[in-house]
């Protein structure tokens, strides 16, 4: 009797928890609920750090500066433990050593030195290329806009060897480290994605809340903005804007210039459902009571009906990120957006697709794999959050 008295009352508590408990709350517990949307988040949570962290992460410069002329087209190269020679607490790898000649068509072949004399040794937090921290450096034509924050300048990487390079992609044609590389594109490619998802989240939201909040003739002539630049085709955009882009851009100019560009095309899809949701919140009283206390329509926006919603909003954010990843790699993969020296993951997809490649330098498609993971880590999070956007959802089974 006491047990079921027991569980009666743990059932109120629980029932009085989820009906008190905040918007947040509920998305939260939900979302937990969703394995495969927690597994997502892990990765990507994961690639993310793995981008944050690509300079202290990184053994070499990914840049020109950084190659191994030694190692060019290298293949990977993974840290043993042991071997015929016997066990080693610290990882290890072979000695290399290099011939070409007549009977190799004057390429260079690689070959292992066994030899246990011959091991190098990999060690933790070694000294290395620089790298600067929390820098930040914008040149923008006309030099008006400019600006540098200097940051601060390490030397100590995760890990690195005593001797020759440790190249664990492999490298490319340069003898760039494709390791270093591959981490720095996944900053680039979330960069670029963050930028642009930050400035089609501000056009939504203004271009949304007018349109949804005034109605008439304004919502006519805003919607039909939104209308003209959702029918605007990307590709031949940008192979317009590519001809007229002065070839003397930095890498940071044309960065900040495909952000920006896709961000211009990415809100209308926000911002018909901003409108939506405004039209049919904005003659709630909540809304007619504060226009009785004299509230502005910018004060009535934004703290009450946009805050009514502001889940779907974040859910619609998220879920916007894996296309403007898409757009920007498949634009450096066709040549129309980022370029060499930049490293993003459409440039080294674009790297990818020579016939020599697919032939004998198989490990060039690496850095697929972590465009893919990425892309499905956004999306499988996305749809999580969707599908815990109605938490209230629950209580009709």
């Amino acid at each position: 009797m006491e047990a079921k008295i027991q569980n009666i009352h743990k059932e109120i508590k629980a029932k009085e928890a989820y009906f008190s408990a905040t918007q947040f709350q509920l998305i939260y517990a939900r979302f937990r609920s969703n394995r495969s949307a927690m597994i997502a988040g892990l990765f990507l949570l994961i690639m993310i750090l793995l981008g944050v962290f690509a300079d202290f992460l990184s053994p070499y410069d990914p840049t020109i500066a950084g190659r191994d002329k030694d190692y060019e087209h290298g293949a990977p190269q993974i840290p043993l433990f042991w071997d015929d020679n016997g066990f080693s607490l610290r990882p290890f790898l072979y000695t290399l050593e290099r011939y070409r000649g007549k009977d190799t068509n004057f390429r260079w072949v690689y070959t292992l030195n066994k030899e246990k004399e011959k091991r190098r040794y990999v060690y933790l937090f070694p000294k290395g290329w620089k790298h600067k921290a929390l820098a930040f450096n914008v040149n923008l034509p006309g030099k008006k806009f400019d600006f540098k924050i200097p940051g601060f300048t390490f030397e100590r990487h995760l890990f690195g060897i005593d001797s020759g390079g440790i190249h664990l992609f492999g490298t490319d044609k340069a003898g760039k480290d494709i390791f270093s590389r591959t981490l720095h594109a996944i900053y680039i490619s979330l960069a670029v994605g963050t930028i642009g998802v930050f400035i089609a989240f501000v056009l939504a939201l203004i271009i949304g809340g007018t349109s949804g909040y005034f109605g008439g003739w304004i919502d006519g002539v805003l919607q039909m903005l939104t209308d003209t630049v959702r029918v605007i085709p990307p590709i031949p955009l940008f192979m317009v804007l590519a001809s007229f882009a002065p070839p003397e851009w930095s890498s940071e100019t044309r960065f900040f210039f495909i952000a920006s560009i896709l961000g211009l095309i990415g809100w209308p899809t926000l911002a018909r459902r901003v409108r939506t949701h405004l039209l049919s919140e904005r003659s709630q009283e909540y809304v007619l009571a504060a226009k009785l206390c004299g509230a502005s329509p910018s004060h009535i926006i934004s703290r009450h009906l946009l805050p009514s919603f502001t889940s779907y909003i974040i859910v619609d954010l998220v879920i916007s990120f894996p296309y403007m990843v898409l757009s920007e790699t498949a634009l450096s993969f066709i040549g129309l957006g980022l370029r060499e020296p930049v490293n993003s993951l459409g440039v080294l997809l674009q790297n990818a697709t020579r016939a020599d490649v697919l032939l004998n330098y198989q490990w060039y498609f690496i850095p697929v794999i972590f465009f893919i993971v990425l892309v499905l880590s956004f999306v499988f999070v996305g749809d999580g959050l969707r599908d815990s956007a109605d938490p209230y959802k629950v209580l009709k089974k």
